[in-house]
């Protein structure tokens, strides 16, 4: 496994916040600054699954929603805990299917539904994925300090508590 520390040396490459400039309102700063760090990160960690694993990430989530759920899901249950279309979990299953990692289970009270569920080599091939995984991601935050990931998390917690949609029947 290649070092995550080699990241820091590679030369600043221009991201979405190095578009503002001093004059622009701190609000669009934080914002740009949020959704760079958000690709960043992302994107490392999509270059490490296509490197290390020969997958992608929303393989990588597919699998990990499934593994929480031993007894399986139905697609429209995959596609509502992933926040996608159940055309994006068909063509994710489909593939998955061929390769052995998941298997359909037909439900006995509805024909029309499949309950999609990992296979022993699924279970096996995501659990080194998700070991590797959890230590990418330590890699990537650890260089900041305890208090810094604490406050950090604290301060994206009020700022998700302000995004959620309110019951005013805003979308």
């Amino acid at each position: 496994m290649s070092d995550i520390s080699a990241v820091s040396k590679i030369p600043s490459i221009p991201d979405l916040e190095s578009r503002t400039v001093p004059a622009d309102h701190q609000d669009l700063r934080l914002w740009l600054r949020l959704l760079s760090c958000c690709n960043l990160v992302e994107g490392e960690i999509r270059g490490r699954l296509r490197a290390e694993f020969e997958t992608t990430l929303p393989r990588f989530d597919l699998m990990a929603q499934l593994l929480r759920v031993p007894g399986g899901m139905k697609m429209s249950e995959l596609s509502r805990h992933m926040m996608v279309t159940n055309g994006n979990i068909t063509g994710i299953t489909d593939q998955l299917e061929k390769e052995g990692m998941v298997e359909r289970i037909k439900v006995a009270t509805d024909r029309r539904s499949s309950l999609i569920r990992l296979t022993a080599k699924g279970k096996r091939t995501f659990k080194k994925m998700a070991k590797s995984h959890e230590q990418w991601i330590r890699a990537l935050f650890g260089g900041l300090s305890e208090n810094s990931r604490g406050a950090l998390f604290e301060a994206l917690g009020e700022l998700k508590q302000l995004a959620q949609p309110k019951l005013s029947g805003r979308p």
